[in-house]
């Protein structure tokens, strides 16, 4: 154990490691681009169906069903229907990865709008602000630390499996951990899941810091 641990020491430190094509800061960079853009897309794609769906209060199945369809959805096996379908292409592992996003940003949001307490949407409505003035200016802000904390689930889930991009022969830090799966090299299959571990608890924690000094001045009944 301990061998195995310096061995992935040594793995992880070593210079020529981090040089060229296949070197873990390119990879890195990949696998950053996959993830970033697929939350995005995500984000776009959910938020507004999110904020429909908790504003009008109807299709509320649509959110509790999504939610279920997240967290039974085979990633693995969509990216490969889409691949063999699509060919030779990123755009596969980019719907599997927004088809991950979408159902955690869509409930999040949902749930931001609907735990807004009604008395203050129709003290809004009385005071004679239209549909969207409500929702934009009453509903969503109170409801932004739910759909901050949808985003951020999103994120950490879409980096966690980015690493199907490597399953279809593309880049990013699954790259490692197929790899060396291939050529049963388990220091190479450990360093690509530490180096996913890594990025994903960096990323929550600046998420997570992002999103406390957004709402830090807030009163408490409004987080």
């Amino acid at each position: 154990m301990l061998q195995l641990l310096a061995d992935l020491a040594r793995w992880l430190t070593g210079p020529a490691q981090w040089q060229g094509s296949g070197g873990i800061a390119v990879r890195l960079l990949e696998h950053l681009e996959y993830s970033l853009l697929a939350t995005l897309a995500g984000a776009v794609l959910a938020l507004p169906l999110g904020l429909f769906i908790g504003h009008t209060r109807r299709f509320a199945f649509l959110a509790i069903n999504l939610a279920g369809f997240g967290r039974a959805l085979p990633t693995v096996g969509l990216v490969t229907l889409v691949f063999l379908a699509g060919g030779l292409s990123m755009w596969p592992v980019y719907v599997a990865l927004i088809a991950l996003a979408v159902p955690v940003i869509v409930t999040n949001t949902y749930a931001g709008m609907t735990a807004v307490d009604p008395d203050v949407t129709d003290a809004a409505r009385g005071v004679g602000m239209t549909g969207p003035q409500v929702l934009f200016k009453v509903e969503l802000p109170l409801a932004l630390p739910l759909v901050m904390t949808g985003l951020r689930l999103a994120m950490i889930q879409v980096v966690s499996t980015a690493t199907i991009a490597a399953y279809v022969s593309f880049g990013g830090l699954g790259r490692y951990i197929f790899d060396g799966l291939a050529q049963r090299d388990l220091v190479q299959v450990l360093g690509g899941a530490v180096l996913v571990a890594v990025v994903a608890v960096l990323l929550d924690l600046a998420m997570a810091g992002l999103q406390r000094s957004l709402f830090r001045n807030r009163p408490a009944d409004a987080r």
